[in-house]
């Protein structure tokens, strides 16, 4: 088959579904293609090396890669975010239209309007697109707080179900996305394909030593990822207070970037460096010593029933890495890490609840901690892996080519 890929992000950007996808999908024996945008995710500025223009062509490990234009920005400003994805979207469309006919499409999304290209060549060329989602357009604007308007967030929900009405198939991360589309009646083929975890950190986490290297005694808590409004970290913030005045020997570390960071650090003063440190965001491949220091690894969304039904792409990180969970989020993703064994799941967004896990944790001997990071990893490898993953997409990218 001949596959083109569209996503709004691709390397250098930090994406699971990015480089490693393609060229896996070509050692299938597939002729792959990226149409993608310029680097600038996540602090949208664009990434040395790079100028935005019109179009770019480069080869990226045997994968042609062509880059169109898009207004560079990742910030809280609804205006810029707005023009970020509609500049992509036009672009990629002209480019999409322009080039040689692919057999099939496969479209990441966030952002929907990604896939406008995709709908493009579906009316006036006749190829077929598989849509991948990730987070559930408008709902998820609407639950981070990135959109407000009723007006606007009926216009994403329209655009929304126009697309994948439009899809031959539907590639969903949960069971709960694939049950919310259903009652929507949207009508496409719809496949739940768990995620898997960045390439990059599974093989680091095979040179991980079973036991978290010694530190000054305190009792590790990594997050690593985005930090935005939809992780609700302010309540780690109090959790760690509270473990403070506890006098809990527990530090949380959080590593990575994102909209609240400087407001987080802000308002964690007080408890730096002793009960929280915060580390700019690190490409995964460099998180090894981070992840060597852990005693476990945190998981939080804000409490809201689109989160329910969200796994977040790090929880198949964490169990690939090995180390006991602590996951703050309801749903199907307790559900991942209670079936896995992998750790302790508390009601998100309450503070005291991870308090107390934490602590719960802590006083747990290693050994029993220890057998929740190699059950986690079984889990992953058994049913998660990036070459399982892989394999199901592209099931489902010739479903879709032969119709």
């Amino acid at each position: 088959m001949r596959i083109l890929i569209l996503s709004q992000w691709f390397q250098p950007e930090p994406h699971f579904k990015g480089l490693e996808f393609a060229v896996a999908l070509r050692d299938l024996g597939h002729e792959v293609e990226v149409l993608t945008g310029f680097p600038n995710y996540p602090g949208g500025i664009v990434y040395p090396g790079y100028r935005v223009r019109l179009m770019q062509r480069e080869t990226m490990e045997g994968i042609v890669v062509t880059r169109g234009y898009l207004f560079p920005s990742h910030d809280q400003s609804a205006l810029r975010r707005i023009a970020n994805y509609v500049s992509f979207a036009v672009s990629t469309t002209l480019l999409a239209l322009a080039r040689r006919k692919p057999d099939v499409v496969y479209v990441y999304t966030p952002p929907m309007t990604a896939a406008l290209a995709a709908v493009a060549l579906r009316l006036f060329r006749g190829v077929p697109f598989v849509c991948d989602i990730q987070d559930l357009w408008p709902d998820t604007l609407a639950a981070t707080g990135m959109v407000g308007n009723r007006r606007i967030l009926a216009a994403v929900g329209w655009w929304t179900s126009f697309v994948l009405r439009r899809a031959a198939r539907i590639v969903v991360l949960s069971d709960g996305f694939k049950r919310r589309l259903v009652e929507r009646a949207i009508g496409t083929p719809i496949r739940v394909v768990p995620n898997w975890a960045p390439p990059g950190i599974v093989a680091g986490a095979k040179d991980l030593p079973a036991r978290p290297a010694p530190t000054d005694g305190r009792f590790t808590i990594l997050f690593a990822g985005n930090m935005g409004k939809a992780q609700a970290l302010d309540t780690v913030i109090e959790a760690a207070r509270i473990l403070r005045d506890r006098a809990a020997r527990i530090r949380f570390v959080m590593v990575g970037g994102g909209v609240e960071v400087e407001l987080l650090k802000e308002r964690a003063g007080d408890l730096l460096p002793d009960t929280m440190v915060f580390h700019p965001a690190r490409h995964p491949s460099q998180m090894a010593d981070l992840f060597a220091t852990a005693d476990a690894l945190l998981v939080h969304l804000r409490d809201d029933p689109l989160f329910d039904i969200t796994i977040p792409s790090k929880t198949q990180a964490y169990l690939a890495i090995g180390r006991p969970i602590l996951l703050g989020v309801r749903g199907d993703a307790a559900r991942m890490v209670e079936e896995a064994g992998a750790g302790l799941v508390f009601p998100p967004e309450s503070a005291t609840a991870l308090a107390d896990m934490a602590q719960r944790l802590a006083a747990m001997p290693e050994a029993e901690r220890a057998a929740m990071g190699a059950a986690g990893r079984r889990f992953y490898d058994d049913r998660l892996a990036f070459g399982i993953g892989v394999a199901s997409i592209a099931e489902e990218l010739a479903a879709a080519a032969d119709q």
